[in-house]
């Protein structure tokens, strides 16, 4: 496994920001922990691909593949594209669902291996019947494990089951751990990384484990982690200070110390989803106010998207009204393609330049370099932003308005002494109001889940319709009484490695009827259409 792959001269710079690797799930929660853990996990799931599944511009998620592995491993859904495919996500999801709650089993342990042997003969496969375009986004496979397990025996138990394995096609491996108490404070439902995971000396790179709580909230964020960038082929940003700028990150040469950063959104656009109130904002353009910084830095003619410090402003000098559009939050590049000593000395002295803008309370007044080659009667216009420090190791980015955006506008001065009568019936109004210390958005819903899954739960005729009949499968709880490893899927049926013990029945697909199964539609055949 590599965590940053190239094959050949590779996709444009546009690309590698746009284009996210395949994902496999495999949900590996036995019973009882099932029944605690199965409606969070669908609700979360629910919610996740309303938004990855509505978002206009380029997709943000390519193909999905779905397991579950209790008694034994079975795909619940083959590697399907995620944009426009909602309703049969769904019906991926209300699968999960109707799965046995109650009862009891002989967990076989080679069940998980096998998941990972199947999803990974499955994304060969698939790859196999795309393109040649297309297969460039298709070169390696994300999979993530979400365990009621301990998980670091999970981790052990994939490190001897895979050694011998080909894992050359997985960018990252990651076990998440859900763990049994639930979220007290929402406030903090980032996953949370297990400092002590030493890489993988059996498989010969990093199996990544984390932890969630068993609360919606915390397994949405997760989920939603996969909507970023990350990739990390190259840096995005670089970031140019002059070495008189601060003296207790100067160097003793008069070159411009240049800061690599990897950009991330702070949240996403109600202009990237149809049918809300700010969708109407878009104008001409699908991907709305998306050309800010993030889309800026995608298009530049150079490798990386420059960003000059002209310079420092007070903190409290700037005016919110000054500021437009999208938010965005820099960090230290973990490009891959540089050094260890490099990286370190580009993190130091990130750290160091979040640590004297705070001291100092200061922000940075900054000019991107303008967009499209420049001509002799024809200047390009430049953006300018304000860097702002947080005591996180992370540097807040907002366009900043300049002379040719402004609006003449009035300001009066506030009158010293209001209206005794209005004073007194406005303050009793604010005294009835709750007061927060800070606003939390995990605690304020707009129903946006539930309007994008009316929206775009519409099947187009009705999807594997047995499936909505059937009762839930009953587990035999005496042991060898297993049943055949199925994958419910429409892609032809992969030859599934036989249970311990037992010999799988299923008859293997002929070529001619593969073939046609694995007909990939037109986004498939060129994903960068829109």
């Amino acid at each position: 496994m590599h965590p940053g792959r190239t094959t050949g001269k590779g996709p444009s710079t546009h690309t590698q920001i746009d284009q996210q690797p395949p994902r496999l799930l495999i949900v590996h929660i036995a019973l009882p922990s099932w029944a605690d853990i199965c409606t969070n996990l669908c609700e979360a799931l629910q919610n996740f691909f309303s938004l990855a599944c509505s978002l206009m511009g380029p997709s943000r998620m390519s193909l999905f593949s779905l397991y579950m592995v209790q008694d034994q491993h079975e795909c619940i859904l083959p590697f399907v594209q995620v944009k426009g495919n909602f309703a049969r996500l769904q019906t991926c999801i209300s699968e999960l669902r109707m799965l046995q709650r109650e009862g009891c089993f002989r967990s076989q342990g080679a069940s998980l291996r096998l998941a990972v042997e199947d999803g990974l003969q499955q994304f060969k496969q698939y790859s196999r019947h795309v393109t040649t375009r297309a297969a460039l986004t298709y070169t390696s496979l994300e999979i993530t494990i979400l365990t009621s397990q301990p998980g670091k025996e999970v981790v052990k138990q994939l490190e001897e089951g895979l050694k011998d394995t080909d894992l050359a096609r997985v960018r990252r491996f990651q076990v998440v751990e859900v763990t049994k108490g639930i979220l007290e404070h929402v406030d903090s439902a980032s996953p949370v990384e297990d400092p002590s995971n030493d890489e993988s000396s059996i498989l010969g790179t990093d199996i990544d484990l984390q932890t969630i709580d068993n609360d919606i909230v915390s397994m949405e964020i997760f989920f939603k982690a996969w909507l970023h960038n990350s990739g990390t082929d190259q840096e995005q940003i670089h970031l140019l200070l002059s070495s008189q700028c601060f003296s207790s990150i100067s160097r003793p040469r008069d070159n411009p110390m240049c800061l690599k950063c990897d950009l991330q959104e702070r949240l996403l656009s109600p202009s990237l989803l149809a049918g809300t109130a700010d969708s109407s904002l878009r104008m001409d353009d699908p991907k709305g106010d998306f050309i800010t910084l993030y889309q800026m830095a995608s298009q530049s003619s150079a490798s990386h998207y420059k960003l000059q410090v002209i310079k420092a402003l007070k903190s409290s000098g700037l005016c919110e009204s000054l500021t437009y559009g999208l938010p965005f939050i820099l960090r230290p590049t973990s490009c891959w393609q540089l050094d260890w000593d490099e990286l370190e000395t580009n993190q130091q002295h990130f750290h160091a330049l979040c640590h004297s803008l705070l001291k100092r309370e200061w922000l940075l007044l900054a000019k991107g370099e303008p967009l499209g080659p420049g001509h002799s009667q024809r200047i390009p216009a430049s953006t300018f932003y304000v860097i702002m420090p947080s005591r996180s190791l992370t540097l807040l980015v907002k366009a900043v308005a300049t002379r040719e955006l402004m609006l003449p506008s009035t300001f009066p001065l506030l009158p010293e002494d209001p209206h005794d009568d209005s004073l007194k019936n406005v303050e009793s109004m604010l005294d009835s109001l709750e007061l927060e210390p800070t606003y939390n958005p995990l605690h304020v819903q707009s129903h946006l889940y539930s309007h994008l899954s009316s929206i775009y739960a519409k099947p187009q005729g009705r999807l594997h319709p047995h499936w909505e009949s059937r009762a839930p499968r009953k587990h035999p709880c005496k042991t060898g009484q297993l049943q055949t490893n199925r994958a419910r899927a429409t892609v032809a049926p992969l030859p599934m490695t036989p249970v311990p013990g037992r010999a799988s029945k299923m008859p293997a697909a002929s070529k001619s009827s593969s073939d046609a199964f694995f007909l990939p539609s037109e986004w498939e055949k060129d994903p960068s259409r829109p």
